[in-house]
């Protein structure tokens, strides 16, 4: 078999170990209950990915509101799904951005995850080859290799890409490299195509690589996720994410070239990059509360987990599913009137 195992579920065992003890489905309390001795920091991620995260980050927000309860905020970035939910299961995150995909694998392999706001709709994965690259056809990646990064939504956007052109993992060669190391792989031609990731991915396309192939329904949501361990413990300051989040969000539809400038900064992208990524592969006019339109694409995804091993059976990964979504935190998040 071309395709290396995926060696997840070793990583989830032992670092399993580090958490303490929560239960998986285990709903977090309501804010108002105060339950549990709330933290003193907040261990968050701001991540590319997620622009709304940027903004937050940039404005100040969680300092400001948290300033009264003196909890410090520690920003932590997050290169890939991956990292976020390595760094979830580790404890060295309370809060982090993820694809829809990449939350349910985690949970599927016993990662005591939860969803707990919908960050954007993205179309931030796709296939991409270079500029002079004689394929035009998905199933001409038959026999090449290609480079994506494993757990993340630009890995299974590939599985699902090959599945829909009557072709395997089994058939290419996939390179398991983070989403910059991909780009700079079909850069140096070592690799064929590139499950790509924005705003890598609109930068190389900007210089010059071409999609291959594009399909909005293969993109997972980007969501935020939380340990429960956090959630039962620390239910106002998560409560205080979400309406970060929230307002965010808001702030985002009324600034868009403002949010933009944001990307651009954080990622070392061209103004002209990060206006294509937020104004043509981004939307943040969805309902934020996590359910059933995660669920409507997640269940086609989620077999993919036990087809390549990285799940044991189509039973954890249902079970996964079932507790994934936690929306008490988006449904009871307030706005405010930021600038």
């Amino acid at each position: 078999m071309k395709l290396s195992r995926f060696a997840l579920a070793a990583v989830l065992a032992a670092g399993a170990l580090v958490l303490s003890g929560c239960v998986a489905g285990e709903k977090a309390p309501d804010a108002e209950s105060g339950a549990g001795s709330e933290a003193s920091v907040l261990n968050i991620d701001f991540a590319t990915y997620n622009p709304l995260s940027l903004i937050i980050k940039e404005k100040g927000w969680l300092e400001s509101d948290l300033a009264a309860d003196d909890v410090k905020v520690n920003w932590i970035q997050s290169a890939g799904s991956n990292k976020a939910n390595a760094a979830l299961l580790a404890g060295a995150l309370d809060v982090g951005s993820t694809a829809g995909s990449a939350a349910l694998l985690n949970r599927a392999n016993g990662s005591p995850i939860e969803a707990i706001v919908v960050a954007n709709k993205p179309e931030w994965a796709a296939l991409v080859v270079g500029a002079d690259s004689p394929i035009t056809d998905v199933a001409q990646l038959k026999g090449k290799k290609i480079a994506a990064t494993q757990g993340t939504d630009p890995y299974f956007f590939l599985l699902q890409s090959l599945e829909e052109a009557g072709l395997s993992a089994e058939d290419v060669t996939i390179e398991n490299l983070q989403h910059a190391d991909g780009w700079s792989a079909l850069q140096g031609g070592s690799v064929d195509a590139w499950a790509g990731l924005d705003p890598i991915m609109g930068t190389a396309v900007t210089d010059g690589a071409r999609f291959l192939y594009r399909n909005v329904d293969f993109n997972t949501y980007d969501i935020v996720a939380a340990t429960e361990d956090f959630l039962t413990k620390s239910p106002k300051l998560a409560q205080s994410v979400a309406n970060a989040y929230a307002d965010a969000r808001v702030w985002a539809l009324a600034n868009p070239e403002e949010t933009a400038s944001i990307l651009a900064e954080a990622g070392g992208l061209t103004p002209e990059v990060a206006t294509q990524v937020i104004t043509d592969r981004t939307n943040f006019d969805i309902d934020p509360v996590p359910g059933a339109a995660q669920k409507s694409v997640l269940t086609t995804v989620g077999p993919i987990f036990v087809e390549i091993d990285s799940v044991d059976t189509q039973d954890k990964v249902d079970t996964a599913l079932k507790g994934l979504f936690n929306a008490t935190f988006a449904q009871n998040a307030v706005t405010t009137d930021r600038k």
